[in-house]
């Protein structure tokens, strides 16, 4: 008989197998993505030995699915929670057991944790969640996409899918170029960025390290009735993780400044020339989120990024209006609680979920284990 249990270390290189074979359309995994997972799912900072990832094993005793977990300590205006991150869902053999993906989902929303979450739902996967009392948070669940070079960043998406699109590469920075010139400073545009900039007068944005980065985390996150509360070593481990992603180029910190030298946000993105960056995370002081944007694009412009992709938060969707932002829907945000109180709190945007709070940092998403 089937049977839905918690991870074992023997249990991850057939894990790491069927990764492979659902997410990457590759037949064979290699030793280190086997590793990575169970560092990752089983003896990292911050594994909870109750809250675990869980695997779906047939008849045959054979495993056919799983839903991967990371715990992650929280606090709702002073009271300590525990939460359960959901990522990778993934079944095999549909067609002898179709249920085997709904099985594990509610076994996974059945634990101890007092909040459950994902802002990777795909549309089957919401489905899943809204039928056992998930709810989705619309102000979560979008990507911000800004243009800063608008050949060079066609060019990056068309070459996701066409390699040879490279080639014109030099062609589209001599466009960007020109077209950008005969921008005027500060001129707004849905298309690109001014050669000269945006960054707003008074302002200043300084590179810092994952130290110095981290050190201020804490101060912007502390307005969020509903935060993260890493234990030892975690948000540490989360950063020295995102870092490893060298497809996606290198991640880079910045703290934000005003006049008067007091830090007023700081950002983290992915830095690789003529591709398009992937921000993950902003911090902002209430009322500071704007400058701190427009300091990231200035930055972003200035390293030669052909354009910028992040996750939403409610916190920051009122500054990016009017800064020629557009939204797209790619994945959900989703959590799922009995405690009512908590479901509230997320809905009303208290939350401070996505990015380091969340599931994109991890190298399963974007990371190479060649």
């Amino acid at each position: 008989m089937s049977e839905i249990r918690s991870l074992d270390h023997a249990d991850v290189p057939a894990v790491a197998g069927m990764f492979q074979r659902v997410f990457r359309d590759e037949r064979t995994a290699s030793p280190a993505l086997a590793d990575y997972m169970r560092q990752l799912y089983l003896d990292g900072p911050g594994c909870d030995p109750e809250i675990r990832p869980l695997v779906h094993v047939n008849d045959e005793g054979r495993i056919t699915g799983f839903v991967g977990v990371n715990a992650l300590p929280m606090t709702l205006n002073g009271r300590h929670l525990r939460a359960a991150i959901c990522g990778s869902l993934m079944a095999e053999d549909r067609e002898s057991d179709p249920l085997a993906g709904a099985r594990l989902m509610k076994a996974f929303l059945a634990g101890p944790q007092d909040l459950s979450f994902s802002e990777t739902a795909s549309e089957v996967s919401v489905q899943m969640w809204t039928r056992l009392r998930g709810v989705v948070l619309p102000q979560y669940s979008l990507d911000w996409v800004r243009v800063i070079r608008p050949a060079t960043f066609s060019l990056s998406v068309a070459s996701n899918r066409i390699k040879p699109a490279r080639l014109a590469a030099p062609f589209a920075r001599a466009l960007d170029r020109f077209y950008r010139k005969r921008m005027g400073q500060g001129e707004q545009r849905w298309s690109a960025l001014p050669e000269a900039g945006a960054a707003p007068a008074g302002f200043t944005a300084t590179e810092t390290d994952r130290s110095g980065f981290a050190a201020v985390v804490d101060q912007f996150t502390a307005p969020f009735p509903l935060r993260p509360e890493w234990s030892d070593g975690q948000l540490d481990h989360i950063l020295a993780d995102a870092e490893k992603k060298p497809e996606q180029g290198e991640l880079a910190y910045a703290l934000v400044t005003a006049r008067t030298g007091a830090v007023v946000g700081a950002f983290a993105y992915y830095v690789k020339a003529g591709e398009i960056g992937r921000v993950l995370q902003i911090l902002a002081r209430p009322g500071q989120a704007g400058p701190v944007i427009d300091c990231l694009v200035d930055e972003a412009s200035r390293r030669g990024l052909a354009g910028l992709r992040g996750r939403t938060q409610p916190a920051l969707m009122e500054a990016m209006l009017g800064r020629r932002i557009a939204f797209v829907h790619v994945a959900s945000t989703v959590v799922h609680s009995r405690d009512q109180t908590v479901v509230e709190a997320c809905r009303d945007g208290q939350g401070f979920f996505n990015g380091i709070s969340g599931e994109y940092w991890s190298r399963l998403i974007g990371g190479s284990f060649d």
